[in-house]
């Protein structure tokens, strides 16, 4: 799977926007039908991502686009017309608020419908948004209902709301946290859904940071999210992209260290040993498969071939 550090949302109504998003730097675009756009343009809004995902050129993206949550009355639309018209062109649909797996078992039958229906040559995936208390506990059904789900997703601000959290920003979105409480506040429930993601091979990403001016903010936040296993971040603004793909890049050193923990492997098992060292320790077969993971990112992102 390709590397989905930077989730750049856009509003999927604002069509100057699509455009320059297309040419940021951002590993996967999402336009958006859900909370970017205003009730009473809803419909505009999903008429505009078709002909945005029809008349620009997405193979150099990953592109998934957010429809609005299955409790609403433009769901099953956002669902049935971007498949059935800009299904070839879709990498996933981020289906808002995921409590049960019965959301996933929906939109699985209705794109698997879809695909026979136009014939399309590769699944649709679907990316899962973990925002509330029972979607948390649910995460494993969640993940586990369909082989088209790819990721799941931390949503900061509707979790919160769930569970009766404090509100201690404008945004809802995780900055001025250290003024509140003495540590990671999100911690248990991020590292929650990231077990259950990578207990099933999927992805982890993390929720957006809603101060986009505030870069050294951002910095924490998505280091955070990198270190307790998360494989992305969403963002709301291009200015946060450079920062999230920074973070979420493997370093030189990171790699120089992968690099000699796979050689010393493969020249262990050519000796027939069961155990290797490098640099003077012992080293696992976890951590082969970290730093297996961690190499064919780099590859991905074109740091070594």
């Amino acid at each position: 799977m390709k590397p989905r550090r930077s989730n750049l949302s856009v509003p999927g109504h604002l069509k100057k926007m699509h455009g320059k998003a297309n040419e940021s730097a951002a590993d996967v675009i999402m336009l958006d039908l859900e909370d970017s756009v205003p009730f009473d343009e809803k419909n505009g809004a999903r008429t505009q991502v078709v002909e945005t995902l029809l008349g620009l050129d997405w193979s150099h993206k990953t592109v998934t686009v957010r429809i609005n949550s299955l409790d609403t009355p433009f769901a099953y639309r956002d669902l049935l017309e971007v498949a059935e018209n800009a299904g070839h062109i879709v990498d996933a649909i981020v289906l808002p608020k995921v409590n049960n797996p019965g959301d996933i078992y929906f939109a699985d039958r209705l794109l698997a419908g879809v695909e026979m229906g136009k014939k399309l040559e590769r699944a649709i995936g679907i990316e899962a948004s973990i925002e509330t208390a029972e979607g948390l506990r649910n995460a494993a059904k969640i993940t586990r209902a369909s082989e088209r789900v790819l990721s799941l997703v931390f949503g900061i601000a509707d979790y919160s709301a769930s569970i009766g959290a404090r509100l201690v920003s404008i945004s809802g979105h995780g900055e001025k946290e250290e003024e509140l409480y003495p540590g990671h506040r999100w911690h248990f429930a991020i590292s929650n859904m990231v077990m259950h993601a990578k207990s099933f091979g999927r992805l982890a990403i993390d929720a957006p940071y809603g101060n986009f001016k505030d870069a050294d903010g951002l910095r924490r936040s998505a280091v955070m999210a990198c270190a307790l296993g998360c494989d992305g971040k969403w963002a709301i603004h291009p200015s946060q992209v450079e920062v999230i793909n920074e973070v979420f890049t493997p370093s030189a050193a990171d790699i120089a260290l992968a690099a000699k923990v796979i050689e010393a492997d493969q020249q262990a098992q050519s000796e027939g040993k069961g155990a290797i060292a490098v640099e003077g320790r012992m080293v696992d077969q976890a951590t082969v498969r970290l730093a297996k993971k961690l190499w064919e990112q780099a590859r991905h992102l074109h740091l070594v071939t």
